[in-house]
């Protein structure tokens, strides 16, 4: 097996991919940061739960159709192109909203910042595809989600001051232009890498025509199917955290923006935290000789059985319990999404993970379309959050039966197990 871009040093290897995690904090705070500043939008423009519900829909909407062409895209640029345009689009397209005036305006914004951070899904699984050896590629995804959820447990501390300071237009501005740092210092450290400019490794024959094809072959493959199905499922839970957790806490428990901070920042404690856990754990048991198919599975059942206590949280009458309840849960999510992405590096070729992460992503925004969508309406018929706990607790569970249902037996793909020379 041939080791993974040889001539990067294990320190650059993992500088680089630190850069591109601090960049997927920018990227990944754009979107739920309305959640915290809700309010403030609401009272700008007159919105209601619907009108807000359809607002985060429409974001995923145009995330969920632009990952068809990122996912294309990121195979053929490769990761160096790739983050070049992407960090710069999606930068740019959070800044915006500072000039957004009209609901209008707001809306064409969140659909340019939805398909330009679409690159962001399939940069990092292509990058960490090329960067690190099969046995690791579950620490380093681990490692990114625990990066991201420290840079979000800041998030709601520093977007009410930002808020308060600039108004929530401001606030937004401030994303942008972290991302735009964060594209200096990837440019900074990937000057004269050759090795990150490609795209792929050669092919020949059938492969090569076959992988000219946008997602045909993707499409007919029983593996993308057993993928896309678990991360559509457990993505609605995922996307509804994002964008109701905040609401939900201002709702049962009275708090205010400002009081959201703590209990939101244990949320993506948990979030980061369960990332990793998952990712050393998996990287420990694979090194002792557990099989892939072992690992992956357990660590997903164990994550689907900790999210189902969820709906135990309305009869708690003390908010603590309650916050730190959400942040297991939010852990339980991560090790669950972890386990898709790894299996993803496990069994699809390098040539083609671009593709498959981005058709996945593309499924599980169109989970968070409609559970935005369902949410608001449900929310605006009174019935409350029982019917959402109830359905995001059971959500795991399904994604896994689905997933066992297509793929019972995960092996290890030759072309999966070759990055980027």
């Amino acid at each position: 097996m041939a080791s993974p871009t040889p001539h990067i040093s294990t320190r650059l290897r993992w500088s680089l991919f630190t850069v591109l995690c601090i960049a997927g904090v920018f990227n990944a705070m754009d979107r739920p940061i309305i959640a915290i500043l809700k309010p403030d939008m609401m009272a700008d423009f007159g919105w209601t739960d619907s009108d807000f519900g359809d607002l985060a829909a429409v974001t995923q909407f145009s995330a969920a159709f632009a990952f068809l062409a990122t996912g294309w895209l990121v195979d053929r640029l490769g990761v160096h192109r790739s983050m070049q345009l992407g960090a710069t689009a999606w930068s740019f397209a959070a800044m915006a909203h500072g000039w957004a005036m009209t609901t209008w305006q707001v809306v064409a914004a969140r659909v340019g910042l939805g398909v330009t951070e679409a690159v962001q899904t399939p940069l990092t699984i292509k990058t960490v595809a090329t960067l690190f050896e099969p046995d690791r590629r579950s620490l380093a995804f681990g490692f990114a989600t625990l990066l991201a959820g420290a840079g979000t447990i800041a998030m709601p501390f520093l977007i009410p001051a930002l808020a308060l300071a600039f108004g929530w237009r401001g606030a937004l501005v401030v994303g942008g232009i972290g991302g735009l740092v964060s594209l200096a210092a990837w440019m900074w450290l990937a000057r004269g890498l050759a090795q990150l400019r490609q795209s792929n490794l050669p092919m020949d024959g059938a492969e090569a025509e076959e992988d000219r094809s946008t997602y045909g072959p993707i499409l007919t493959n029983r593996r993308t199917w057993a993928i896309v199905g678990a991360k559509a499922l457990s993505d609605m839970t995922w996307w509804f955290m994002n964008f109701w957790l905040a609401d939900y806490y201002r709702k049962e428990f009275g708090l205010t923006t400002l009081e959201l901070a703590v209990p939101l920042a244990i949320a993506f404690a948990g979030s980061g935290l369960g990332a990793f856990l998952a990712g050393w754990a998996s990287t420990r048991l694979l090194e002792s000789g557990w099989s892939v198919n072992r690992v992956r599975k357990t660590v997903m059942l164990i994550s689907a059985l900790v999210v189902a206590p969820l709906p135990l949280v309305l009869e708690l009458d003390s908010f603590w319990p309650v916050a730190v309840m959400m942040g297991v849960v939010m852990a339980g999510h991560q090790g669950f999404s972890l386990s898709i992405f790894s299996t993803i590096t496990d069994v699809v070729p390098n040539a083609k993970v671009g593709r498959v992460t981005a058709f996945g992503a593309f499924m599980g925004n169109m989970g968070g379309v409609a559970i935005s969508l369902i949410a608001g309406r449900v929310l605006d018929a009174g019935l409350g959050f029982v019917p959402l706990f109830l359905f995001a607790a059971s959500s795991y569970l399904l994604a896994l039966a689905w997933f066992q249902w297509l793929l019972p037996v995960i092996r290890r793909d030759e072309g999966a197990l070759v990055s980027v020379d």
